[in-house]
């Protein structure tokens, strides 16, 4: 069998040839494709330097927490979309634990397996109509370049070239953040976002996201491009009401 000619073959991390063609896995310099308008919100000074940590080349993870109102799934995807803007990421998987909370089973909610789990991810689709038009937004889809995945079926997947965004990680245990964290190939992003205060966990579990946030909390991961970052209650935006709500509350142990 006669191979087809490649031109510049070191620019693939990867090929697979089937019946005489090239399939290409990964490019080192995505191609770059029709860009679209993303709002530019009023951001505060410490989103902005979320947004600036989360587009800086060297930064491949960011570990954030912080309370409810601050923002942390809005930047994060709004960051990635940037990224998807810029030809640095090829499309983006946002994902998160399908933890009952112990006022909304899931089980109870209607629908069948798919609309009982579209639930859950209706914060991503709300982040992305606050940012993007409609037209925008099918496009997206219908190109795959925006995908909703539950947590545990990132074992076994390799991620190149992805923006990952995996929100509520106060919901994750241990092991379903590390095999994300795990699941990182060449040139991805990845946000993992908690909120430390709103765990649905049963029996006092707190989940796995503050050991792995303490784990590289230090200079060392910032050099492999790691990085953590939190907001705190002065950090809300949502509303006055919310940051006052909050600041009550974290006064308490559990909630």
């Amino acid at each position: 069998m006669k191979m087809p000619k490649v031109k510049n073959a070191g620019d693939f991390d990867s090929l697979e040839v089937s019946n005489g063609k090239i399939k290409i896995h990964q490019r080192e310099t995505l191609k770059p494709k029709d860009t679209f308008y993303i709002d530019e919100l009023n951001w505060t000074k410490k989103q902005k330097e979320f947004i600036e940590l989360s587009l800086k080349k060297e930064t491949r993870v960011i570990l954030c927490k912080g309370p409810a109102g601050s923002s942390k799934t809005l930047i994060s995807v709004y960051a990635a979309l940037n990224l998807l803007n810029l030809s640095k990421v090829s499309d983006i998987i946002y994902m998160r634990s399908a933890v009952e909370s112990s006022d909304s089973r899931l089980g109870f909610l209607p629908g069948d397996a798919d609309e009982k789990l579209h639930y859950y991810n209706l914060p991503f689709m709300d982040k992305l109509d606050e940012l993007l038009n409609d037209v925008t937004v099918k496009k997206l889809q219908k190109e795959n370049r925006v995908s909703i995945h539950p947590v545990n079926f990132a074992r076994g997947m390799s991620w190149n070239s992805k923006a990952v965004v995996m929100d509520e990680s106060q919901n994750s245990s241990l092991r379903e953040i590390v095999t994300v964290l795990t699941r990182i190939g060449k040139y991805s992003r990845v946000f993992i976002l908690a909120d430390p205060m709103q765990t649905d966990l049963k029996n006092g579990n707190r989940g796995g996201f503050d050991k792995i946030f303490d784990i590289f909390n230090n200079k060392e991961s910032q050099k492999m491009g790691i990085e953590t970052f939190e907001f705190t209650a002065e950090d809300i935006v949502r509303s006055e009401l919310t940051k006052f709500i909050v600041t009550k509350i974290s006064e308490l142990e559990t909630i």
